[in-house]
């Protein structure tokens, strides 16, 4: 099962610090986990939702973390994508898994994978026993619906304005973080909704 999706930033953003990066979209599926402990049964709903966005917010920064030395390490110079080649820019995306330990931040262990495109990074926090591929192939096909109709590389590009369509989208894809296995027949279908809907 898919614990979390997240889009946040990989590159220096004016009002943050170096280092630091922004959560710009997050969904969390299943339980929350922090109700399930009796300590934390006692928090108030507004406590559980910063505990919560303080967890998403860590895994923001291991990856942004991940991102950046893997960045250093291939030594790769980043072009600044134009609008319309957002197909160009996800191919030459740097992608990476990383495993999160227990406490890290949840009680469990976890896997994150994540796929940076430009100064964005889409991750996907799975359960250790999920299929990688199969979540891979979902991240990128989330990451490229993403790109290609939300044009979230544009200048001026909000992505916080358009977190209804990330929402449909991940409810197609992810159901209820559900990791899909799909026959082509169901995927060209899927395709075609969610073009339809995103061309609206």
């Amino acid at each position: 099962m898919v614990q979390c999706f997240l889009i946040h930033t990989t590159g220096p953003v004016s009002t943050l610090a170096p280092g630091e990066c922004r959560v710009l979209y997050s969904r969390v599926f299943g339980p929350e986990e922090s109700a399930s402990t009796v300590e934390d049964g006692k928090l108030e709903p507004e406590q559980r939702r910063l505990l919560q966005k303080e967890k998403v917010s860590v895994v923001a920064r291991q990856v942004c973390s991940a991102v950046t030395l893997s960045r250093e390490a291939s030594g790769r110079v980043l072009v600044e994508a134009v609008l319309g080649d957002e197909l160009v820019a996800l191919q030459d995306a740097d992608c990476g898994v990383q495993r999160l330990g227990r406490g890290e931040p949840w009680a469990g262990e976890r896997s994150a994978l994540w796929l940076a495109v430009q100064g964005l990074a889409f991750t996907l926090v799975t359960e250790p026993h999920e299929n990688l591929l199969l979540a891979e192939g979902t991240l990128k096909n989330i990451t490229r619906h993403c790109l290609e109709h939300l044009r979230m590389l544009g200048p001026g590009s909000e992505v916080l304005l358009k977190s209804d369509r990330i929402d449909v989208l991940l409810h197609r894809l992810v159901p209820h973080g559900q990791l899909l296995f799909a026959n082509h027949r169901f995927t060209q279908s899927l395709e075609k909704d969610l073009a339809n809907y995103m061309a609206k």
